[in-house]
């Protein structure tokens, strides 16, 4: 071997260690990456999780819900129309569409497809809003400002939401409330003091309502005032009343009466009513007839 190839020797078997040692960095950078791809793909978030937590049920079209239509530049398009009972809209030139259990956006969404399809509106841009709810309706029945039906929503759906878009309870109504439900076929009875909700601040008994529920509000207690009294009639009773709270619900007692002749009807066990005396400390009873009489003298 001449001295030029043993130099040449030499050289590369210096070089060989440094070659060696680059291809260990390579190879664990490679297996790094491969190894920290499937963490990366797992922190992702799921394409499929919800954005927020309401509830699309209570958002849905269904059989008989008002719907008006409108395609953005082709007002010609506007449409209002009803679900009908197989859960289908008529649109112009694309005919028959479903809809029934999907949101307004999901169906503009569909309407869209179809005019997109169809080759009728280039890149339509189609918006459904609802104009009259019917197919998932609460009934408030009984002593409340304006009784009906009223649409259940995901922002209105609780016991309370209801009563306040009746008007809230009327003055001669109860703060016992009466629910009627049907869950799975079975009827329920619910009864709740709405005061209570507020004097304890337990929501629990503010109860989440379905499609079909019935509210009934009972005609409070009521005790009679008349005789001798600035203003006869009924009045509510209220907890804890007593003769004297009641007349002055009444407006008082006239000069011409007296505190000395006060009598209360107060009915019985048996259906009737008896008389008794009673003092302007005393508790009143429900159906109470307080009678003012005139002095003699």
């Amino acid at each position: 071997m001449n001295p030029k190839q043993t130099i040449l020797v030499l050289s590369l078997a210096a070089l060989a260690p440094a070659c060696f040692a680059a291809q260990r960095v390579a190879d664990l950078s490679v297996t790094q990456q491969a190894n920290s791809a499937p963490a990366i793909a797992m922190a992702q978030p799921s394409a499929s999780a919800p954005a927020n937590g309401v509830d699309t049920r209570l958002e849905a079209l269904g059989m008989g819900d008002m719907v008006r239509i409108t395609v953005f530049r082709n007002p010609e398009l506007t449409t209002e129309a009803r679900v009908s009972e197989r859960g289908r809209i008529v649109f112009p030139m694309v005919g028959e569409v479903d809809v029934a259990g999907l949101t307004p956006a999901q169906a503009a969404q569909r309407i869209g497809d179809r005019l997109r399809a169809g080759r009728y509106v280039v890149n339509p841009e189609v918006t459904v809003s609802m104009m009259q709810v019917n197919s998932r309706q609460v009934s408030v029945l009984g002593s409340v400002v304006k009784p009906g039906r009223y649409a259940i929503d995901s922002t209105n759906m609780r016991l309370t939401d209801f009563l306040a878009s009746a008007g809230g309870i009327a003055p001669t109504g109860s703060d016992r409330v009466t629910i009627l439900t049907n869950r799975d076929g079975r009827p329920e009875k619910l009864e709740v003091d709405v005061a209570e909700i507020f004097r304890s601040g337990d929501l629990s008994h503010n109860v989440s309502l379905e499609p079909g529920d019935t509210i009934f509000v009972e005609r409070a207690p009521m005790v009679y005032v008349y005789g001798e009294v600035q203003k006869g009639g009924s009045y509510r009773l209220e907890p804890g009343m007593t003769v004297m709270q009641a007349i002055a619900m009444g407006g008082g007692i006239t000069p011409r009466g007296t505190e000395r002749g006060i009598k209360v009807s107060r009915v019985d066990g048996h259906g009737g009513t008896r008389r008794v005396d009673v003092g302007l400390t005393d508790r009143v009873q429900a159906d109470d007839v307080i009678q003012v009489q005139e002095s003699l003298f």
